[in-house]
């Protein structure tokens, strides 16, 4: 079944994290979570590559939603409250993003943190502020691509 893009988008607009939703309506287990997460991470980070060089402006946005996604994965798969957090509330805020990678970063190194900050760089400036170009689009998809591989450790999948 598809989803009609108009729900979608609303949902987008809302903050509504679609896989907590589902994985919390159809008692989802949080491995599989994770693995949803790692799996939207993955595809964003591909599509967010293959636009940096003609449409950096929805690259950003697609590395940021990688890196975003990665985030939540490892939230889920390493057990973190603000998991918990997000799922009951049906979203996942800034802050929890924020304390979620701050707590990533201690257990699988500080480098996490400084590769979280160009991806947040990415959305604000690149995302929207549209305010970067090609070039230095493309330079920091080796970051969400560090925490893209990170999620992909972590998770198993």
């Amino acid at each position: 079944m598809a989803v009609p893009e108009s729900l979608l988008r609303e949902a987008a607009r809302r903050g509504v994290d679609v896989v907590d939703l589902l994985s919390k309506a159809l008692g989802v287990d949080p491995p599989r979570r994770a693995s949803a997460h790692l799996e939207l991470a993955k595809r964003f980070l591909a599509e967010g590559a293959a636009l940096a060089e003609r449409d950096p402006v929805r690259a950003s946005e697609k590395l940021y939603k990688a890196a975003e996604e990665a985030v939540k994965a490892l939230a889920v798969a390493l057990g973190l409250e603000e998991a918990q957090k997000a799922e009951e509330q049906g979203r996942w805020t800034a802050a929890l993003l924020f304390t979620a990678v701050d707590k990533i970063a201690k257990r699988v190194g500080r480098d996490f943190k400084l590769w979280w900050g160009r991806a947040w760089f990415l959305h604000v400036e690149g995302f929207h502020e549209a305010r970067l170009t090609a070039e230095q689009v493309k330079d920091d998809v080796e970051y969400v691509k560090f925490i893209v591989e990170t999620a992909e450790r972590h998770v198993g999948a």
